[in-house]
């Protein structure tokens, strides 16, 4: 049995990636590993400090001793982090977004990015950036912030959230032939925004589920 440690930033993807694995894939063993102080203080500098980026390390060196065969990385906040870890550990680790990412970029070239945090929009618009130019896309990206929604959905108002996430998309639909839903939390408005609006909506965590799944086929 293959093990898959995935790495939480906050509680928010923990339920919803433990379900998408029991349908993708209910051969895998899943460990979970949370620590919500780290978007909380991502959030709070404005950026990955060097404390998350050493704490990150050590859950990703975690996971490796706990038996890991692949590492899943859940937040795309700080997804430059996992990017650099991955060329030093010994286990592959996917990245919960990548898989979004480079299907927007094959298929669509105006892409609308929302994020219900600010230290997600950068991170998530460089990843796009750097498919295109490995595949030689001419691309342009238009950014929404759903202001207040990270902190309605950390507060249990999720329809706050959700009205908040899809207000923001229909404010974009008109600039744009499909949306990227930065968060994996984002992932609950998908249907009502792809009704409202009519546009595409590509979101991660089942995404990047399947590129798991993928990954652990390939491993047999």
């Amino acid at each position: 049995m293959k093990t898959v440690v995935a790495v939480h930033t906050a509680m928010a993807m923990v339920e919803p990636v433990r379900k998408l694995f029991a349908t993708n894939l209910p051969e895998v063993r899943l460990i979970n590993i949370v620590d919500d102080s780290l978007i909380q203080d991502v959030i709070r500098e404005g950026k990955v400090p060097e404390s998350v980026r050493n704490r990150l390390y050590h859950y990703y060196q975690s996971a490796v001793e706990a038996g890991a065969d692949i590492i899943f990385n859940t937040c795309s906040s700080v997804g430059d982090v996992a990017i650099e870890a991955r060329e030093k550990l010994p286990v592959p680790l996917v990245k919960i977004d990548d898989a979004m990412a480079k299907k927007a970029v094959q298929e669509y070239s105006r892409i609308g990015v929302m994020a219900t945090l600010p230290t997600t929009l950068d991170p998530t618009r460089r990843l796009i950036e750097r498919f295109a130019g490995e595949l030689s896309r001419e691309i342009k990206i238009v950014e929404g912030l759903a202001e207040g929604a990270f902190q309605a959905l950390t507060d249990g108002d999720t329809e706050r959230h959700d009205r908040l996430v899809l207000k923001t998309a229909i404010d974009l639909s008109d600039r744009v032939e499909a949306f990227v839903l930065a968060q994996g939390s984002m992932a609950r408005v998908q249907d009502e925004i792809m009704e409202k609006t009519g546009k595409a909506v590509l979101t991660s965590p089942l995404l990047g589920t399947l590129e798991v799944k993928s990954l652990v086929a390939r491993e047999k």
